[in-house]
């Protein structure tokens, strides 16, 4: 009787961690969120980028941008908040959104176009994975010498 139920408090306790574990998985869970106030053109639709674009997270700012920025924030969770103020062109009224979005777990850098999110675009419209590509490497001209003048065949 005492082997099954030191056998059930083991299983109650393998079970609890492994659900800690995965909830602490899913909530730990690093973003890299990239900004741009690029235009775009998309299924058609132009979507214009504004004069300033201030995006704050956590109430603090973390990227002013000018028409063709890019800004970024890291966050943690599958949850992103922030507040953006936008001019729309210089020497405009600021007017203020307040956006949640919800980020895909399988992404680790996440590009969120804001004029097409304002514009109310669809996520695959508004939102890109970062993919970083490798510099090209300008290929060198070598010379091949025989710098030990071995003989070929019988000579």
């Amino acid at each position: 009787m005492k082997s099954k139920r030191r056998l059930l408090i083991r299983l109650i306790a393998l079970a609890a961690v492994i659900a800690l574990g995965a909830w602490m998985f899913v909530i730990g869970r690093g973003h890299t969120v990239y900004f741009d106030n690029k235009t775009l053109e998309a299924n058609g639709q132009t979507y214009k980028a504004p004069y300033q674009i201030q995006v704050f997270v956590d109430d603090e700012s973390v990227g002013k941008l000018k028409e063709g920025d890019r800004g970024m924030a890291s966050t943690m969770g599958q949850t992103f908040k922030m507040v953006l103020h936008i001019t729309p062109e210089k020497g405009g009224k600021k007017t203020g959104s307040a956006v949640t979005l919800e980020l895909p777990y399988n992404m680790d850098g996440i590009i969120i176009n804001l004029p097409a999110l304002l514009g109310g675009a669809s996520e695959d419209v508004y939102r890109t994975e970062f993919v970083q590509a490798a510099p090209e490497e300008p290929e060198e001209d070598v010379e091949i010498s025989d710098e030990f003048e071995m003989p070929l065949g019988d000579e």
